[in-house]
């Protein structure tokens, strides 16, 4: 006669998935001529491994991705004038902001890697998929 207890048994954990061998490959992504946007969630859907048939939103499957030529991007509109990135220092008064204009001046990688950013889960997955993210402004 089966007691309470062993009634209120659960199965044994199963893992969600079978073993899969991790190929992870790099992708080389070229932006001359490329619109930022575009070209942005190319890259976040690569990063998380999106296009893969084993994708789950819980895992880091992405593979690494290299964009070479971001300093020659297209942006469309008006948004080298019109587009802010804001931050705060924490302290009163300490709203910094500059446009994609000033930022593009002194990097223009910063730009795509923001966008890039923008794109992909706000949780502590976040920090993994860029790190398998390479920007680079010109020719490697």
């Amino acid at each position: 006669m089966p007691t309470k207890k062993s009634q209120k048994k659960r199965p044994k954990n199963q893992p969600s998935a079978p073993k899969q061998n991790k190929e992870i490959t790099t992708h080389t992504l070229d932006a001359t001529g490329k619109i930022l946007g575009r070209l942005a969630t190319e890259a976040a859907v690569l990063l998380r491994g999106k296009n893969k048939p084993g994708f789950r939103p819980y895992q880091v499957s992405g593979d690494k991705v290299i964009i070479i030529n971001a300093a020659k991007i297209r942006l469309t509109g008006k948004k080298m004038t019109d587009k802010r990135y804001y931050r705060h220092s924490g302290y009163l008064g300490g709203l910094k902001l500059e446009t994609l204009g000033e930022l593009w001046r002194k990097n223009p990688a910063e730009v795509l890697r923001r966008a890039i950013k923008g794109m992909l889960p706000k949780n502590k997955l976040q920090t993994r998929f860029l790190k398998n993210l390479k920007i680079y402004n010109g020719e490697v």
